[in-house]
C-alpha cells in the first residue's frame, strides 16, 4: 500500500507562519489556505490541491522541536535578519531590550481547586509574574503602590531600534527577573553583527551587572536608573547622574517606545496575550512564529513601502 505523499516542510512552514500572521489556529489556517487564492500561492500548493490538515500542522512542530528543541526556530528568526542585511535594510546603533508577558492557557481558578484535591497543575511549567506595578491613590487620598500579577509566561525581546526588526529572543517562566536576560540578548545581536553602540531598557534591567557589561563590551548604557542612584548621598552617584546627561543615554531613552509598540502589535494582532499551547517549550514556539512573522510584515514595508494588513477573515 502506497500512502499519501509527504508535504514539502517549506509549505507547512508556509502555511505555520500564515497561522501566526492572521492569528488563526491550525483547523482555521486549514480552510483558510484551502479557500484563499493568494494564501495558496505563497505555500505553494496547486488550485486543486487541499492544504495540509491541522493535524499535520502539530506534527511538523513536534519534529522541528525533536530535531533540535528551540535552536531550529533561534536559526530561522537569524536567517531572516540575515536577508534583511542582504537586502539592505538599514540597522541602527540603538538597541532595545524588553520583556512581555504571556498569560497561560489556563484557568485559574480552576486549577487552584485542581491541585487542592492532589492533582498536578494543567500547565505546570507556568507561573505568576508581576505584569506591572504603578502608584495609585487610596479612599484616604494616600499615595499607595499596587501590583497587577499574571500567570503564564514571559518573551525576553531585543528590537533594533532603527529597523523595527525582532534580533534576538529568549522564552521563560512568567517570574522570571527581567535583569538576568539582558546580557545573553545582546551577545546574540553582537554575532549578528549588527552595529550596536546604545542600548536602552527599562529600570527592570538596571542591575550593576548589566551596566558592567555594557562598559566591557564598549557599548552605551540607555538603561533607564532607578531613582535610588541619583538620590545617594555618597559620591558614588556622580556617575549616574553623568551618565543620564550622556546624549547616548537620552536618544536611547527616547526610542524605547517602539519596542512597546512592537508588543502592542503582537497582542493586538497575532494573539501573543495569551498562549496557544501549553508548557514553556510550546509557549516558545508561539513566540519565536510571532516574531517571525512580525519581522517578515516589517520587511515587506521596508523593502517595498507597502504596509501589510493582517487583519485575518472570519472563521467559517
Amino acid at each position: 500500500m502506497v500512502g499519501r505523499p509527504p508535504f514539502d516542510p517549506a509549505l507547512v512552514l508556509k502555511a505555520e507562519l500564515i497561522a501566526f500572521l492572521y492569528n488563526l489556529s491550525e483547523r482555521q489556517v486549514e480552510v483558510y489556505i484551502n479557500e484563499n487564492l493568494p494564501a495558496r500561492y505563497f505555500v505553494g500548493l496547486a488550485v486543486d490541491q487541499k492544504a495540509p490538515d491541522h493535524s499535520t500542522l502539530t506534527v511538523f512542530r513536534e519534529r522541528l522541536l525533536r530535531r533540535g528543541k528551540l535552536k531550529v526556530f533561534e536559526e530561522m528568526l537569524a536567517e531572516i535578519i540575515q536577508i534583511g542585511q542582504q537586502k539592505g535594510v538599514q540597522f541602527g546603533s540603538i538597541q532595545i531590550v524588553d520583556s512581555v508577558h504571556s498569560v497561560a492557557n489556563v484557568n485559574t481558578a480552576k486549577d487552584t481547586k485542581r491541585q487542592t484535591k492532589g492533582k498536578e497543575p494543567h500547565d505546570p511549567d507556568a507561573r505568576w509574574g508581576v505584569k506591572h506595578k504603578r502608584k495609585v491613590k487610596d479612599e484616604a487620598g494616600k499615595e499607595i503602590e499596587q501590583t497587577e500579577y499574571f500567570y503564564g509566561y514571559k518573551a525576553h525581546v531585543s528590537l533594533n531600534a532603527e529597523s523595527g526588526l525582532i534580533t534576538s529572543l529568549e522564552v521563560t517562566s512568567g517570574e522570571a527577573y527581567d535583569g538576568h536576560h539582558f546580557c545573553e540578548l545582546i551577545e546574540h545581536d553582537l554575532e549578528q553583527k549588527l552595529p550596536l553602540e546604545t542600548v536602552a531598557a527599562d529600570k527592570g534591567y538596571d542591575d550593576g551587572n548589566n551596566h558592567f557589561y555594557l562598559q566591557h563590551r564598549g557599548l552605551h548604557s540607555a538603561i533607564r536608573l532607578k531613582d535610588n542612584r541619583i538620590e545617594k548621598k555618597d559620591a558614588n552617584k556622580e556617575v549616574w547622574i553623568a551618565l543620564r546627561k550622556t546624549p547616548q543615554y537620552r536618544r536611547g531613552l527616547k526610542e524605547r517606545y517602539k519596542i512597546e509598540r512592537k508588543f502592542g502589535e503582537a497582542k493586538q494582532g497575532h494573539g501573543l496575550g495569551r498562549c496557544r499551547y501549553l508548557g514553556k517549550v510550546k509557549f516558545a514556539v508561539q513566540a519565536f512564529f510571532t516574531a517571525m512573522a512580525l519581522n517578515l510584515k516589517r520587511l515587506v514595508k521596508l523593502l517595498t513601502g507597502v504596509g501589510f494588513k493582517t487583519q485575518a477573515a472570519p472563521a467559517t
